[in-house]
């Protein structure tokens, strides 16, 4: 029988300092083949990982993965209908109000709809895919061009990467707000894979689904530690930890298909860089697609895209639309 009142505390990983902030570095890797130094033109994950012509060696799981039974909301049923997106005239004014009177501190509160609502979403998305259902663009990437294994864990893995690409850019937030955005995305992680699993995968045991429960958070954990270990020496050693984690530690993996991952990561990363805490503390960022390039930009780009989120911000005068985020940073 589910035992639904027993909460479980995820804590959000916390590795590097709360002030680091990833500098994008053009850095040479192993992975890199001479003919690719020598082109013009920048490829995509995609274009790289479908460059390889090897055959496709599929993957020996011991277990054959359980599949949906039903298909849970997205996110959940209030915030999935379009007709809850917006309060009335009245409670939105009563809301302005209380943040007003009482001097509510929005960056915090912030923190639940957009890291718990708007990048959860972006994580969860990446490579959700249904039975006899069409594959979103970026499915299609991990589960065709990559071939990985449709199983519930090879998504669990995926979500545990964005969430972490998420989070090294959580932590060049001020102290306070670093960690709210963070314990804010991984207990909407971990909600949601308990929800499924009793929802989509069918198991009603209490004890089973908390002992998955705390698998897949030793998982994150040696994850984050791993891509944390990547970030902070080279190429080699990030596309190591994508190799044992996202991979599975597969020996007959290809290794332009774990170059291709790694070129995401580091366009994801380089884009949060470019970004203002103001910015990514509204939930501006949305995950670059893997058939699109991320162009290194200049100085005066930089400056420019600051600009335009100080104009945007500018009209942004309601109590709850107050911030302390920098837009210079």
């Amino acid at each position: 029988m589910l035992r639904s009142h027993v909460k479980l505390a995820y804590m959000p990983t916390r590795l590097l300092s709360q002030t680091y902030r990833v500098p994008f570095q053009a850095r040479n890797s192993i992975l890199d083949k001479q003919h690719r130094l020598e082109q013009d033109t920048v490829e995509s994950p995609t274009q790289l990982a479908q460059e390889s012509h090897l055959p496709v060696v599929e993957q020996d799981l011991k277990i054959k993965p359980r599949q949906p039974k039903a298909k849970a909301p997205f996110l959940s049923k209030a915030e999935d209908d379009p007709n809850n997106a917006r309060l009335s005239s009245f409670k939105e004014k009563i809301g302005q109000w209380i943040v007003s009177t009482f001097s509510v501190d929005m960056d915090k509160s912030r923190s639940g709809p957009v890291a718990g609502g708007i990048y959860f979403g972006e994580c969860k998305r990446q490579a959700l895919v249904y039975p006899n259902e069409p594959m979103s663009d970026t499915a299609k990437f991990y589960y065709q061009t990559l071939g990985l294994p449709m199983s519930f864990s090879q998504q669990v893995q995926i979500t545990i990467l964005h969430y972490w690409i998420l989070s090294v850019r959580m932590r060049a937030l001020p102290f306070k707000y670093a960690k709210q955005y963070q314990q804010k995305l991984v207990d909407r992680i971990f909600e949601d894979l308990s929800s499924r699993m009793t929802t989509e995968l069918g198991i009603k045991s209490g004890r089973i689904i908390e002992g998955y429960l705390k698998d897949y958070h030793t998982q994150m954990l040696g994850s984050v530690l791993s891509y944390d270990e990547g970030l902070m020496t080279d190429d080699i050693t990030l596309a190591a930890a994508l190799w044992r984690n996202v991979f599975n530690a597969n020996d007959n993996v290809d290794i332009r298909h774990v170059e291709a991952l790694l070129v995401y990561v580091r366009s994801q990363l380089y884009v949060l860089n470019k970004m203002t805490d103001r910015a990514f503390g509204f939930g501006k960022f949305k995950f670059v697609p893997p058939d699109q390039v991320v162009q290194p930009i200049s100085k005066q780009q930089e400056e420019l895209i600051k600009q335009k989120t100080k104009e945007e911000f500018a009209g942004m005068t309601l109590p709850s639309q107050k911030s302390v985020l920098s837009m210079d940073e």
